[in-house]
């Protein structure tokens, strides 16, 4: 299968990985938030709240996946990969935006002493929303990997948090029903602080890839790999961009200077099909360059 087809499979594979987390999501927004202001859990509405934010967060990875979907054009010659990306920014600041809101209502109960009284019920739905997160975020995780998708492997680990986030307010809830009356109010709290780490993460991540940041761990890895290829003397220069799914390098080797140009090609091609097959969807461009030292 042609690269620009498996690639395009690939992004419709993550894209289905995005909507399952949508209807998760969905889903367990308006179970927790109904379900928290019945029965006055204050975690559980935060918690909901914290879904809600990742229904932001998922469509808008599915609406950037869908436009990554579209062709090259001649003005994108690149493609429309980075569109994810810029989703991913929008939904970022969405994200700390609830979680101050999160922040500002549990102070205000804790200074009002409006504590919250939840019941058996409450701590049923976060039980189970904590499994049902867990159980999304391994099949995300294990989809991405498949398809080589780092925007999906981020979106799993998010679920995978939100599972932990529902822990939290579980033992909230738990201190309620033994006892300690402020407990539900503390997980709120700290889970309107998850909230906002971990819009400033994805704001970080996002923002240094879009302005051409690159894992420098990744690049030396990707260095040293392409100078094991046989007829490569000397890596000269290399450097790295991500659009989202999809890797472009541009490298300099320095080759056998007494080399033709059908063998000097091939030193390219075996670049290529390397980090293809190391590095999953990726584009590298070769630039040769004569070696000035005496070949081995």
């Amino acid at each position: 299968m042609p690269h620009d087809e498996t690639l395009s499979l690939n992004v419709k594979k993550a894209r289905s990985g995005a909507l399952l987390s949508i209807i998760t999501y969905i889903f367990l927004t308006a179970v927790k938030t109904i379900v928290g202001y019945i029965d006055s859990s204050h975690a559980l509405i935060a918690d909901g709240l914290n879904n809600f934010t990742d229904v932001i967060g998922s469509l808008a990875l599915f609406i950037g996946l869908t436009i990554a979907l579209v062709p090259r054009d001649k003005n994108h010659t690149y493609g429309h990969y980075r569109a994810e990306l810029i989703a991913a920014l929008i939904a970022s600041f969405i994200m700390f935006a609830v979680g101050i809101q999160v922040i500002i209502q549990a102070i205000g109960k804790v200074t009002s002493k409006t504590y919250a009284e939840p019941s058996l019920l409450s701590l049923y739905v976060s039980i189970g929303s904590m499994v049902i997160m867990l159980v999304v975020a391994l099949y995300n995780y294990r989809l991405a990997k498949s398809v080589n998708s780092v925007a999906l492997k981020a979106a799993s680990f998010d679920n995978f948090q939100d599972g932990l986030v529902s822990l939290g307010a579980t033992v909230g809830i738990i201190g309620v029903l033994i006892g300690i009356e402020t407990l539900d109010t503390i997980a709120s709290f700290v889970i309107g602080i998850v909230i906002i780490y971990t819009s400033v993460m994805i704001f970080k991540e996002t923002a240094t890839t879009l302005t051409d940041g690159f894992d420098s761990k990744l690049l030396k890895q990707m260095r040293e790999l392409v100078e094991d290829v046989e007829g490569v003397i000397n890596v000269v220069d290399m450097k790295g961009r991500s659009h989202g799914f999809i890797y472009f390098i541009d490298v300099t080797v320095t080759i056998n200077p007494h080399l033709n140009v059908v063998e000097g090609h091939k030193i390219t091609e075996d670049i290529e099909n390397m980090m293809r097959a190391e590095f999953g969807d990726t584009e590298t461009i070769v630039h040769l360059e004569p070696s000035l030292k005496k070949p081995l």
